[in-house]
């Protein structure tokens, strides 16, 4: 079979973190099952340039066959998905799970943990956007990444305490490039960038030494750019200070005495600086979050064709259930400005793969995990939330169905790979089991 040759060659050059080693042998083709096969749905794969219907077969936690018709025969488990779409697991670059009891800080109980929000949301990889530092990473590692069924990847805080409370991240004695370097370097397959956030001083300190960081563990740097102030302007840091690949998350922040993102000149018109620092390299990232999502920003910036490079949440405990919600949520804003759907599926897909240089992640080429959401468009009368609780009317939504990590089912809305119940069912009274291990 010609998807299980190109599965085997895409396994064995593989060598990407999370990749399958050459001993992942395949059977022999006349005695291959396939462990489940995703059939009659709309595929779109950014990163392979498909948007039509098909079918995607899986088989030991891998992708080995994207295709218009496979037969169901040589599957263990058909699922229909039609008139679903059917995509890369989400990607969300920004989020805040080094979730502890003890206080209510972001690096404590105000984040949440992984596995209780992003299988539902099709997401499949978080990254954590600067909630450890080299101090806490160990901590972090052990309570969370490890125990998660969820893929946990990393940016790392310049502030040694990470998001420790607000006075911790204004300490310039604990911002600290080499041992921030030597933490990432220690774990490349986690640690994928350096963040700076909430830094209120008129310095460029906490900048310049996240970007210290960054250039020796040669990995990129995300900036929460804190407290506005004249002295360090925005434009100097997207213009200058950042280096290409590096990312500027919270794009159309606007809080009245804190910060605010210059997108538009009096005229309503979008800022020369924003495609000047795009071309150079910059990348732009959504996170939503509880305050950076305002309409009045976002609607006149999309309609001038500003649009994130990413889409991510910047999910934690206020913002989960207030404007943001989840992933899918924050894609149905952008498609209810117009922004076709294959584009919103590549900003929360292959484009934050790439951004993180992780290029096995966000795609469904064969070889691949098999990390995959199966999404829903719902049509109807829906209102869509900013961060001032303003309501913008659509007339479709996106909303996960199943999702798969690695093969296996980690959400399924509606039991669409389950077995049906009926009384003469002889698996009625068995315990649960993963619908992958039933026989």
């Amino acid at each position: 079979m010609p998807g299980v040759v190109l599965a085997l060659l895409a396994m064995l050059g593989a060598g990407a973190p999370g990749a399958a080693s050459a001993s992942a042998a395949l059977p022999p083709a006349a005695d291959l099952e396939f462990d489940l096969l995703l059939k009659g749905g709309r595929v779109i794969d950014p990163r392979n340039q498909i948007d039509e219907p098909r079918d995607v077969a899986i088989w030991g936690g891998r992708v080995v066959r994207v295709a218009p018709e496979i037969d169901g025969s040589q599957a263990r488990r058909v699922v229909s998905v039609e008139g679903l779409i059917v995509v890369p697991g989400l990607v969300d670059l920004h989020t805040h799970v080094y979730s502890r009891s003890g206080s209510r800080l972001v690096a404590s109980n105000l984040s949440v943990t992984p596995d209780t929000f992003a299988p539902r949301s099709g997401t499949t990889t978080v990254v954590d956007a600067g909630t450890s530092g080299w101090r806490t990473f160990l901590d972090f590692k052990d309570r969370v990444i490890d125990r998660s069924r969820t893929r946990v990847l990393a940016f790392l805080n310049i502030v040694g305490r990470g998001m420790n409370g607000r006075p911790f991240e204004q300490l310039a004695d604990d911002m600290d490039p080499t041992r921030t370097a030597e933490m990432a370097l220690r774990f490349p397959e986690t640690i994928v960038g350096i963040k700076t956030a909430h830094y209120d001083g008129p310095e460029w300190i906490a900048v310049e030494r996240a970007v210290a960081a960054g250039k020796l563990a040669r990995i990129p740097v995300m900036v929460d750019f804190g407290t506005f102030r004249p002295e360090r302007p925005f434009e100097q840091l997207v213009l200058e200070k950042l280096r290409p690949g590096d990312i500027a998350t919270h794009m159309y922040l606007d809080i009245p005495g804190y910060g605010t993102v210059p997108l538009l000149d009096s005229a309503g018109k979008l800022l020369p600086y924003l495609a000047a620092a795009r071309q150079r390299g910059i990348r732009f990232d959504l996170g939503h979050g509880f305050e950076s999502f305002p309409w009045a920003q976002v609607v006149p910036a999309v309609r001038q064709g500003w649009l994130p490079d990413t889409i991510s949440t910047d999910i934690y405990a206020r913002s989960i259930n207030s404007a943001l919600q989840d992933m899918p949520t924050a894609m149905s804003k952008f498609l209810a400005l117009g922004v076709p759907l294959k584009d919103v599926v590549a900003m929360a897909t292959w484009k934050p793969a790439q951004c993180i240089r992780r290029d096995d992640l966000g795609h469904l080429s064969a070889g691949a995990e098999a990390d995959v959401a199966v999404l829903a468009i719902r049509t109807g009368r829906f209102g869509l939330l900013d961060v001032r609780n303003l309501r913008l009317e659509a007339n479709q939504r996106l909303e996960c169905e199943l999702t798969l990590r690695g093969g296996k089912v980690v959400w399924d809305l509606n039991g669409r790979a389950a077995d049906p119940w009926d009384e003469s069912n002889p698996r009625r009274n068995e315990p649960r089991v993963d619908y992958l291990d039933q026989p």
